[in-house]
């Protein structure tokens, strides 16, 4: 972790000062990074797979949106994606009450937008108004709320915040994170007016939208690039004095694909790829001498790949054959022999070349803190699969089908993303592991955005592969996929109650852990979850793919992270050691 400047004025806390560390005049309180260095000017071309949905922050669900968005905009207190430690960002010091119900946050004087307007403590209470505005939908309105009750925020002069917990939060300084700040005298009029999901569209003009990140809108081509240019106003700076960021330009070209996302980087086109396939990071790295660039394995990460059931709650209308295959996936046994089935080690070795790891568990293996040791090593197991089948009433055809008790065969399909090849190849892989079995098992590519839809929307499917992956190193960021109400609870969303015993043990250990303020406190009812989760299986996990990166070799400050975003994170401080790198148009 890098070292902080100390702040030069004074502060007075009414409890604990946890962080302070700005320079820069009562007027311009400057973050000065030490020991960073760089040259300024050039561009940098990031190929992304696919273009992005919108530029509105609170709106955004897609990877390639959030990978620009984040570019533009930052937030008040940030964790580090390589230290995964609280540090200042906007808000340059914060304290805590002694009972943990209240933090007051102090801006840093003279922030900016990147359309030059003052920003101050009214945007932080906008921002917050809008992410917990129930009809807003905001992804992020979980993580604010705690005992069922709304964080509560207060202006208390032009530069300090004050935010009341219903409940004491045990890393209430990481919620700051992931949530942009918003412009106030850009947003207002469209919130007011019930039409913020509508703002900030590709095609809004670049002078219409501000952040308060390393960059800002210069031009959208449909189809082919979204480009951001400097932002002259933030609120960085190095140790020599230098206003970050050194870049220039970032031109994000749309690529497509991931395999024309590696032909871009490998003949020069791109500077920088992030998470290319175990195939192509191979194919790059016979060829890096001689095309001048450099690879990074950061080894395992914080992404959890997963098969899934349908169980949901299913309409009068539903096609009766998923209802009726609904019988089976409901039952805990039918679950556990599916995982039993399933050979994770041949998933790792034949898709990922060993770039990978096995899981046994809901937490990946780059979160070395929250993982739960004690859970058993899944391995593929069909004998017990078997056992377990036969056990819970199903049986055998002469032919080797199996059947349920009525004697119905066992056959469903499983979605996976057709853009997505990994997964179309883990799906055929555990197809095959299935049938040893006696299923018989389709498996159905779908374009991402039709995936999505059934299973979040017409919950028309059987069974579906997909992947999660952490922004951050606490389980708070857990919340909406472990809580039975939370959107992302991907089996059965938005409960209104529980629909089982064990998804309401969870629930009341989730939210148990986070008014908890104890480690070990916390690591025990985090690991009952795993346990519970594993016990019950309704994410049945897979693997967790390495953290695999490129840049050229003359990109200076280029450090992969294991936390999303992993290339980009640190984009203020990218630079070209070489004069003249990255002028080319």
């Amino acid at each position: 972790m890098r070292a902080w400047a100390p702040k030069k004025r004074p502060f007075c806390a009414f409890a604990l000062l946890l962080f302070c560390s700005s320079l820069g005049s009562a007027a311009d309180d400057l973050l000065v990074v030490e020991g960073l260095t760089g040259r300024p000017g050039g561009r940098l071309v990031f190929a992304t797979r696919t273009e992005p949905k919108t530029l509105n922050p609170v709106t955004a669900v897609d990877a390639a949106s959030r990978e620009v968005i984040q570019r533009m905009d930052a937030d008040l207190i940030h964790i580090n994606r390589v230290s995964f430690r609280t540090e200042p960002a906007l808000a340059m010091s914060w304290t805590v009450s002694s009972d943990g119900l209240r933090y007051v946050l102090e801006l840093r004087h003279g922030l900016r937008f990147s359309d030059g307007h003052p920003g101050d403590a009214d945007d932080v209470v906008f921002t917050f108004q809008v992410h917990l505005d129930e009809k807003i939908h905001s992804g992020q309105r979980d993580l604010l709320t705690l005992d069922g009750k709304p964080i509560v925020v207060r202006k208390l002069d032009a530069y300090r915040v004050a935010f009341e917990l219903p409940a004491p939060d045990a890393v209430a300084e990481r919620l700051f994170d992931g949530i942009a700040i918003l412009p106030r005298h850009l947003l207002e009029k469209p919130y007011r007016e019930g039409k913020l999901a509508e703002a900030w569209g590709l095609r809004t003009p670049p002078a219409a939208i501000a952040g308060l990140g390393p960059f800002r809108l210069k031009e959208y081509v449909a189809g082919q690039r979204v480009v951001l240019e400097r932002n002259p106003y933030y609120w960085k700076a190095d140790a020599a004095g230098n206003r970050l960021p050194y870049l220039a330009e970032v031109d994000f070209v749309i690529a497509g694909t991931d395999d024309l996302q590696v032909l871009r980087f490998q003949s020069g086109e791109s500077d920088v790829i992030s998470r290319p396939s175990a195939k192509n990071y191979s194919a790059l790295e016979k060829d890096r001498e001689r095309r001048g660039y450099v690879l990074q394995n950061a080894g395992a990460g914080f992404e959890y790949n997963f098969l899934f059931f349908n169980l949901n709650d299913l309409p009068a209308n539903t096609v009766p054959q998923i209802a009726l295959h609904q019988s089976w996936f409901r039952r805990r046994a039918f679950r556990q022999a599916v995982s039993a089935a399933i050979d994770r080690e041949a998933l790792v070795r034949l898709i990922y070349l060993g770039y990978a790891t096995p899981l046994s568990g809901p937490v990946p293996p780059g979160n070395r803190l929250w993982i739960d040791a004690d859970l058993p090593q899944l391995v593929r197991q069909p004998a017990r699969a078997k056992e377990l089948l036969a056990a819970d009433g199903f049986k055998w055809s002469p032919e080797g089908v199996l059947m349920d008790a009525e004697g119905r065969n066992v056959e469903f399909s499983i979605l996976a993303s057709a853009g997505n090849p990994e997964r179309v190849q883990a799906a055929t892989l555990i197809q095959d592991d299935l049938q040893q079995v006696g299923m018989r098992v389709e498996v159905a590519p779908l374009e991402t955005r039709s995936l999505l839809d059934r299973v979040q929307r017409t919950h028309e499917y059987d069974a579906c592969i997909l992947s999660m992956a952490s922004t951050d190193a606490d389980p708070n960021v857990e919340m909406n996929v472990w809580l039975s109400s939370g959107g992302s609870h991907l089996w059965h969303p938005e409960q209104s109650s529980p629909a089982t015993a064990w998804e309401a043990e969870i629930d009341r250990l989730m939210r148990r852990q986070i008014v908890t303020r104890q480690y070990a406190d916390r690591k025990r009812m985090y690991d009952r979850v795993q346990e519970i989760l594993m016990e019950n299986l309704p994410l049945v996990p897979l693997v967790s793919p390495n953290v695999l990166a490129g840049a050229k070799k003359d990109l200076g400050n280029f450090r992969p992270a294991l936390l999303d975003h992993y290339t980009l994170w640190n984009i203020e401080e990218l630079y070209w050691r070489v004069s003249g790198a990255g002028a080319r148009r």
